[in-house]
């Protein structure tokens, strides 16, 4: 038991901070992008939103209730890159809006995008002696902990830029979302559901 907890605690957590997904990097990197240390609960709280619709998108997805193309999922996950580094880029220095509702129910949506991108891949590791739900909460929990581990690291960078580099944090979020946004226009643009 310890060791599948150990199993999906692990490739949770690699599925995060692993280069081969840099979608989740770069997305739980534009989400913290506009805070500052002082801010974590918050961020934390939108992190957590972010792993609860990736959670349920796997298990929707595990369970056959929601059965997407996997073109379009991958299309859409740089979609959502897209649009956050979009939003950072118009709220970039303005004081953080504080409407969690509508931020927890946008990042809890990307999150089930996100997980829906994954649904296929995960059903394979999982044997038939080990319980999937259990798997995937297990997984979740990793996630989580890679999502933190991001968030520390940008938290980080963005206070090292901001109070050694002296950049403005409207500066550092205008410059870091649209170097994001840049780089994800090729990846929505030639994404095999054009072709």
């Amino acid at each position: 038991m310890l060791e599948s907890f150990l199993k999906f605690l692990e490739s949770g957590l690699y599925h995060i901070i692993s280069f081969d997904g840099y979608d989740h990097i770069l997305f739980v990197v534009l989400l913290s992008l506009p805070f500052l240390f002082k801010d974590w609960k918050w961020l934390l709280t939108l992190i957590t939103f972010f792993t609860l619709g990736h959670t349920l998108s796997l298990i929707l997805g595990v369970y056959d209730v929601i059965n997407i193309n996997v073109n379009v999922t991958e299309w859409l996950i740089p979609i959502t890159i897209f649009f956050t580094a979009l939003y950072n880029i118009f709220t970039a220095g303005k004081t953080l809006q504080r409407r969690p509702y509508f931020m927890y129910g946008i990042v809890l949506f990307f999150g089930l995008i996100h997980g829906l991108g994954f649904a296929n891949a995960f059903e394979s590791m999982v044997s038939k002696d080990e319980s999937t739900f259990l798997a995937i909460v297990e997984f979740a929990l990793g996630i989580e902990i890679g999502q933190l581990i991001i968030v520390f690291c940008a938290l980080f960078l963005s206070f090292i830029v901001q109070n050694i580099f002296r950049f403005s944090n409207r500066d550092w979020v205008l410059v870091s979302s649209s170097i994001v946004l840049g780089f994800m226009l090729p990846a929505i643009f030639m994404s095999p559901i054009f072709s």
